[in-house]
């Protein structure tokens, strides 16, 4: 399934806090923007999940590359408007959660498996990497001619089902300066991994089961030793769960820890790359 590894592409809790940034359309697509207060020390493109641009979650983190790090931030809708809707979280969670009767297995558990399903496979059919990929590309292009953004440094932030894009992005010798990307999916070792030419740094759990420990330790050892050194950059989060950067529950405290980290991890990257001397 294109972006989709594993059942964990699909749990996780949904934030409460209420996003402050707009929605209005850039280059043809509808995008939130979140804005610093001052003037922006670099531009950030966020390429959400698989819950894409409306997920809360996604907004509030675009809202805090803002407010922390000084960032203009967009997340446009990348996904042609076929998103699962948040309730597929929990019908996931419910179908993964051992049935504590007969009951629950035989008129239950089926009900929440037809959910996922209506959920995800609009999303499957219509987000493939031949429609989104050039449509994600040209976005970027866009923002390179575009005289509000083109003299300002531009980032890539993916996560999950877009973390593939901004490792593609990094492979590219202009459309971005630096890409930071958590626990992304769909990814070929070695081959997406050893074009990479702009700096990039991956936040990935011990645990992610949408990638084994040995390829993350394989891909470490592949970006850390290229040159020049130290332009990339790979954090392995212990115990962090495929897709905990984004959609930790609140309730696990090893899980938010290591997505406040990841968030400290992203944004310390952009500062290096993208507001370095503009100070």
């Amino acid at each position: 399934m294109s972006g989709i590894t594993c059942p964990d592409c699909l749990t996780g809790s949904v934030k409460r806090e209420i996003p402050t940034g707009t929605v209005t359309a850039i280059h043809g697509l509808p995008a939130y923007i979140a804005r610093p207060e001052g003037p922006p020390k670099g531009l950030i493109v966020i390429i959400p999940d698989a819950f894409g641009w409306e997920l809360p979650n996604n907004r509030l983190l675009a809202d805090i590359y803002a407010k922390e790090g000084g960032f203009l931030v967009y997340l446009p809708d990348f996904m042609n408007g076929h998103i699962p809707s948040a309730a597929a979280m929990h019908a996931m969670e419910s179908l993964l959660t051992p049935s504590p009767s007969i009951f629950t297995t035989i008129f239950y558990k089926p009900v929440w498996l037809v959910k996922v399903f209506v959920a995800i496979v609009p999303f499957l059919l219509t987000n493939k990497e031949s429609a989104i990929k050039p449509k994600i590309f040209k976005f970027h292009e866009a923002l390179r001619n575009d005289p509000e953004t083109s003299k300002l440094k531009l980032g890539s932030a993916g996560f999950c089902w877009g973390g593939k894009y901004t490792i593609l992005l990094s492979q590219t010798e202009d459309l971005v300066d630096a890409g930071f990307t958590a626990h992304p999916s769909k990814m070929k070792f070695p081959n997406d991994w050893d074009k990479v030419q702009k700096p990039l740094a991956i936040a990935i759990g011990d645990v992610d089961l949408g990638i084994n420990l040995k390829m993350v330790k394989d891909i470490k050892k592949l970006l850390e030793d290229m040159k020049p050194k130290e332009q990339n950059q790979v954090v392995i989060y212990p115990r962090a769960r495929h897709g905990f950067a984004v959609r930790a529950n609140p309730e696990e405290e090893d899980q938010v820890k290591s997505a406040v980290e990841a968030k400290d991890q992203a944004l310390a990257w952009f500062w290096r790359w993208l507001a370095r001397g503009e100070e």
